[in-house]
Parts: C-alpha cells; structure tokens; sequence
C-alpha cells in the first residue's frame, strides 16, 4: 500500500511544481497516465487528456475539466489545478464530501432518459459564467454520460466541432461507459445545433417558444408587475 500512495504524491507534487511554472497541468499528467486507444492510431492531440484515472478526471481545454463524482481525498488535486467552480450533474449534492469554501458548487442535476434543450442550455450558459472566475470542472456520478454530453456539445457550441468529432471523442478517448451512451448518442445526433447556439446568443433558456422554463418566466414577470407596465 504504501508504494502507491507515495507514486500518487509524487506524481501530485510533479503537477503542482509544473504548474507552478506555467506549464500545462493536464499535459503533465497525461505523461504519466496514458489514456488508452487503438494501436496504430494516433490519439487526436485535440482530445481530453487524461489526469487521474481514479476520478476519471481529464482536462478538455486550459481551465476546464471533466471527472467523476470527487470525493474528499480529491480536495488537494482539485487545489492544484486551481479550480475554483464545480458544475454537478449529478443528484447527490457536492456539499457531502467538498468542505473548502473557496470552491463554488453549481448544482444543476441531469436525466439523460430524458434530454431536454432548456437543460443543455442552462449547464453550458453556467460553464461559462463560471469561466470567468477561473478554472471549472464539470462532474457527474462516472464522468461518462451526463458529464459526456455536456462536453460534446460545449466541443460543437463554444469549439466548433462537427456531431462527428464530439462522438469520436465520447466514444474512443477512454472515458468508459459506451454502453449507457444510447440517449446522449441520440441526442446529439438529433439536436438542431443552430437553433441551440441562436438560443445561447440571445439568452433564450431554450429552443421552443412554450418550453416551461419560459412559462416560468412569463408568470414571474406577470406576478411581479400584475397590472403591466405603463409609460
């Protein structure tokens, strides 16, 4: 037991030193840990790479990560690479492990039985709110499914890459759970990626005039002001 634990501190400190430096965190670790792909095959420079295999955590782009549910041993990592907002999609609260106030929880659970635009909208609007508070990582309970389709589609809206590509990437980088992917696979390859963009442009909280996010809003409207504006 203690062989590991000393490796996975010195891999820890080899990260905070190069960071310490300006060198890319992700890059570091993806040195030590291989992500695995078929051989004879070059792995896409372009691709997640992998940081800790325990969390499934890999970093997409600088600042911006991807991981399964974290736990409390996965406090001094976090640290290291700087992350100060998580965005958890999953139903258990982070509140039952993360105990360093200076990191922000955004709470906003997903079912991916059934996707829904205003859903996608809200998570890839609050990424990158947060973006500009520093580091992100997005989480659900195995960093595979929920946490794979909001990465595909931050890789379409914000990075321009094709359905294609985002699959690619969903399906080969070594993530896991291919299996569970049928309805995040559906989902994309069905969504209508110009409306989606248009609706994140215009601040729309979702693609469809009477979606119930936007009945919301007007009842909120019409509560606060019952009477209507006058000039």
């Amino acid at each position: 037991m203690k062989g590991p634990g000393l490796l996975h501190r010195a891999c820890l400190l080899g990260l905070i030193l190069l960071a310490s430096v300006g060198l890319p965190a992700g890059l570091a670790w993806s040195a030590v840990h291989a992500a695995p792909f078929p051989r004879g095959k070059t792995r896409p420079v372009e691709w997640a790479q992998l940081i800790d295999k325990r969390l499934n955590l890999y970093r997409m782009q600088p600042g911006l990560y991807r991981s399964a549910l974290p736990d409390g041993a996965a406090q001094p990592l976090l640290e290291a690479l700087g992350v100060v907002t998580l965005i958890n999609l999953h139903q258990a609260s982070d509140a039952d492990w993360l105990r360093d106030p200076r990191i922000r929880q955004v709470h906003l659970p997903l079912r991916t039985r059934h996707i829904d635009d205003a859903d996608v909208i809200q998570v890839l609007r609050s990424i990158r709110e947060a973006q500009a508070n520093g580091p992100v990582l997005i989480h659900c309970k195995h960093g595979q499914d929920r946490t794979g389709l909001i990465a595909a589609m931050y890789r379409i809206l914000y990075q321009g890459w094709s359905k294609a590509q985002a699959l690619a990437e969903m399906h080969q980088a070594g993530f896991g759970g291919e299996d569970r992917l049928g309805n995040t696979e559906r989902y994309l390859r069905q969504v209508d990626v110009g409306r989606l963009r248009a609706a994140l442009d215009s601040g729309a909280c979702s693609t469809r005039r009477w979606a119930l996010c936007r009945v919301k809003a007007w009842l909120g409207e019409a509560l606060e002001n019952p009477h209507g504006s006058r000039t």
